[in-house]
């Protein structure tokens, strides 16, 4: 693509150029158009394309706060190359403040779609065709959902020595190895070429800040791995290394009650600190929840109420190079 025009959704982006193309995904049934923006700045010199998306579930506030401010801060204008940010794909979602399409379907379940399939199914068919193609690097945003707080992390699949060395720049605190899922919108990118790095933090329906700058200024390490940053932005330094996980699991309440956590997302516990306690409303029984061994908490149920069986804590039970 060499001094060459980028042809995306029908229009011509030329080097240098910046455009927002506003791309209609459908009708609501009050004939309302409902359309997604799509931002994209070019720079004069050749360089690689970069995705920054969010808003996969249109609940997941956070993350569309982070490609935010990654547009209004103009890191999105590159020094080489191209960045196309889409601060949220699930408009419809983001609408209702909900997670789901109008249909009833998890978007991140259904790709690479369908040209002829449910609502989900048509516009993650329109993703994969018409954006993801040009695309050489992506960082999708996501939060924790149903009350879950998730401390600020990448997820990559295992055995992948790019994806490490791309993990370890942006620098989270925590690198979680994980299997692509069927269906969902980093394995039908990884089928495709794309290098994706996918970020959580935060929980939805939230925004916090220490996640938004966690996103942005690992956003920002990307880049200058890339040597794409704006020269006019500066990094601020970061002298920790991510924690590369290799296992973890849920830890599940045993008792039904009021749920209230004793410590901070991130931190490092041994095995029988008190985590929580659950506890029933009358002042007769507290239950207290211990961890079952020593290990990172990545993951912290936010909940004031919880039941039996749910996931209230996620701990590593194995970091990279130890047992």
């Amino acid at each position: 693509m060499k001094n060459k025009a980028i042809q995306l959704l029908g229009e011509s982006i030329l080097p240098g150029e910046s455009k927002t193309i506003d791309v209609e995904i459908a009708k609501l049934h009050t004939t309302t158009k409902l359309k997604i923006p799509i931002i994209i700045e070019r720079s004069k010199i050749d360089g690689p394309i970069v995705l920054f998306s969010a808003g996969l579930h249109g609940d997941e506030i956070n993350g569309t706060e982070i490609v935010r401010q990654i547009i209004i801060k103009k890191i999105n204008k590159p020094k080489r190359g191209t960045i196309i940010c889409i601060p949220i794909i699930n408009i419809f979602g983001f609408v209702n403040q909900s997670r789901q399409f109008p249909d009833g379907r998890d978007l991140n379940r259904v790709f690479p779609g369908s040209k002829t399939g449910s609502l989900a199914s048509r516009f993650a068919h329109f993703l994969i065709k018409e954006i993801i193609p040009i695309i050489d690097y992506a960082i999708d945003f996501h939060a924790g959902g149903a009350s879950r707080f998730n401390a600020p992390q990448i997820r990559i699949v295992p055995n992948n020595s790019e994806l490490k060395e791309l993990a370890s720049v942006f620098n989270t605190p925590f690198t979680l190895y994980s299997k692509n899922i069927q269906g969902s919108f980093r394995n039908a990118c990884t089928r495709l070429g794309v290098k994706m790095l996918l970020f959580e933090g935060g929980k939805s329906l939230d925004l916090n800040s220490e996640i938004t700058k966690e996103g942005v200024e690992g956003s920002k390490r990307f880049l200058a791995h890339l040597n794409m940053l704006n020269p006019k932005k500066e990094i601020k330094p970061n002298t920790n290394k991510t924690i590369f996980i290799e296992k973890s699991y849920w830890i599940r309440a045993h008792f039904s009650g009021m749920f209230i956590g004793l410590i901070k997302i991130g931190s490092y516990v041994k095995k029988g600190d008190t985590l929580a306690t659950i506890s029933d409303p009358f002042g007769k029984i507290e239950h207290k929840v211990k961890a079952p061994n020593n290990g990172y908490l990545i993951n912290v149920n936010d909940a004031p109420i919880v039941y039996q069986g749910d996931a209230i804590f996620h701990i590593s039970t194995q970091l990279e190079g130890l047992n």
